[in-house]
């Protein structure tokens, strides 16, 4: 496989981006990229709670967010780029791969990540859902719901993120043969 392949991974929260992205960086020795809401709250010590009815009213929340992960990802070198609109945002990537989950199980992932009650944790998740489709669409023309494009899609309701990266890699290596 090549050495400075660029993959993107997105999926909806509680879909394993972020755990899969960084394994797979780490298993093929490449940057992980993964800079979101969360990383810019945290710069403006704010919570995601905080950011996310601020990004509901500007659009300079996504267009930052995107601007920088895009500009790291496109720097010299290999990466993985983890994000909910890295395979749209980055056309150039060599594989674009999608991450889904039933609701249920993307809620108990959350819930086991952050606390919570699982009702609150899935209402929550599903009104974040809905949110993050609207301004994707406004902002960019970008339906999240729309994914058939990716190389690969990834159904990770039953999957640990290793056998995740196991087949990210597999199809890599079939794309980009050694």
């Amino acid at each position: 496989m090549k050495k400075d392949i660029k993959i993107a991974v997105s999926g909806k929260s509680g879909c394993g981006n972020t755990t899969v992205s960084r394994r797979l960086a780490e298993t093929l020795g490449i940057r992980f990229i993964n800079f979101t809401f969360r990383s810019l709250a945290e710069e403006k010590n704010l919570s995601l709670e905080e950011v996310l009815p601020l990004a509901a009213q500007d659009d300079w929340w996504d267009r930052e967010v995107d601007r920088r992960q895009v500009a790291l990802a496109r720097e010299n070198g290999g990466c993985v780029l983890g994000s909910r609109l890295a395979i749209w945002m980055l056309p150039e990537a060599d594989l674009k791969v999608y991450l889904t989950a039933r609701p249920e199980t993307r809620a108990r992932r959350i819930l086991e990540r952050e606390g919570g009650s699982l009702e609150d944790v899935a209402a929550f998740t599903s009104e974040r859902d809905k949110q993050d489709r609207e301004r994707y669409i406004r902002i960019y023309g970008i339906d999240n719901d729309d994914y058939s494009f990716a190389d690969l899609t990834i159904d990770t309701d039953n999957l640990n993120p290793g056998q995740i990266v196991d087949i990210i890699i597999q199809e890599a290596e079939k794309k980009f043969p050694s």
